[in-house]
């Protein structure tokens, strides 16, 4: 199973909303060739760590891809500068960012040969675990063994994630349908 967390706290378009944002990354992720699986519900996040920028919108899917770690990962920082991001301080507000979060369990931990898997941060924010649990609930931690469960109960109270009401557009899990 290859994860990707997808987020945005800043619009792409002007009048567009970050939630409008995160539906047009996943389509432009199925553009690229990257199949998608299944797609959790949008979820609405404060920022970690706090901050005064605007809250979040955040959702993770399941992808099938030929790419490896490597390519998938720089197909996913071609698609965030579609959308205007721009890397500038850690945990800076963006228009859209886009984290290989697993793939397939692979554990890769060299950070001079990038991408790192798991994501070494996933295991601590709400806002990846709650979305994670809507589309592979028996997903477990390929280094600490520990299930979504165990994770989402050791996340910090400070942390606000809430889910939004799903919207028509949204795919919803659907395993085995390729995108259009």
């Amino acid at each position: 199973m290859i994860l990707i967390g997808i987020g945005a706290n800043l619009p792409y378009r002007d009048g567009g909303s970050p939630r409008e944002t995160c539906d047009e990354a996943v389509a432009a992720l199925a553009s690229q060739g990257i199949e998608i699986k299944a797609q959790s519900r949008w979820f609405e996040s404060a920022p970690v760590p706090a901050s005064d920028q605007p809250w979040f919108v955040n959702g993770v899917v399941s992808v099938a891809t030929a790419l490896d770690p490597a390519a998938l990962l720089a197909r996913l920082h071609a698609v965030e500068e579609r959308f205007g991001r721009r890397r500038s301080v850690p945990n800076a507000a963006r228009t859209l960012d886009l984290d290989l979060l697993d793939y397939d369990g692979l554990v890769r931990d060299d950070k001079a040969d990038p991408p790192v898997l798991p994501h070494p941060r996933l295991s601590g924010r709400a806002f990846v675990l709650l979305p994670l649990a809507d589309i592979a609930p028996d997903w477990r931690h390929p280094v600490t063994g520990l299930d979504l469960a165990a994770l989402i109960e050791r996340v910090p109270p400070e942390q606000i994630t809430r889910a939004l009401e799903p919207t028509p557009e949204s795919l919803r899990p659907r395993p085995g349908k390729p995108a259009k």
